[in-house]
């Protein structure tokens, strides 16, 4: 009888623990990487999953920001070069064995991937400081501003709105 008690006793802390964490809001969290050194973050949950950058078909009259196709995990992918996609400056050459391609989560809608640099780990909430957006005509998919505890810009890109920005669509020259 003691040990029925006991594992409703514990069935019952669990259900409460667990409704307490759902009901407790998300402190958000982000995929940093970097594209042409410049700090980029992508919300965890409209990420997919990572791959080494695969081999890419070219398509012939499509955008200079448009790498390619891919086969990732047998489905095809629209690759974008997002330091190009984003107009960032070249800096260095980065090394080619760094560079990442990540995918947007499926709930996006769109079969596409972001070319990056490399990988920057992760970052939560706790680690990065919003900073002032500047004024600028900034499109939709631009989130917070953040920098981090050694004063490093972060920009967040919102990537379940840049899978419906109009240009990021329009692969086409």
């Amino acid at each position: 009888m003691a040990d029925k008690d006991a594992l409703r006793a514990l069935q019952t802390r669990l259900a409460e623990r667990l409704r307490s964490v759902q009901e407790q809001p998300r402190a958000p969290s982000w995929l940093a990487v970097e594209c042409r050194g410049q700090g980029l973050l992508f919300p965890l949950d409209q990420a997919g999953e990572i791959f080494a950058l695969p081999a890419l078909l070219p398509v012939p009259h499509t955008a200079s920001w448009f790498a390619g196709v891919a086969n990732l995990r047998g489905g095809l992918y629209a690759v974008v070069d997002l330091g190009e996609f984003l107009g960032l400056a070249p800096t260095s050459v980065a090394p080619r064995d760094a560079a990442r391609v990540v995918a947007l989560a499926p709930r996006a809608g769109v079969n596409a991937a972001l070319l990056v640099d490399r990988l920057a780990g992760l970052r939560s909430a706790g680690q990065l400081e919003a900073a002032a957006a500047p004024a600028d005509d900034r499109p939709a998919f631009a989130g917070t501003p953040y920098h981090d505890a050694d004063g490093r810009p972060w920009q967040e890109i919102v990537l379940s709105a840049l899978a419906e920005d109009e240009r990021f669509l329009a692969i086409t020259r």
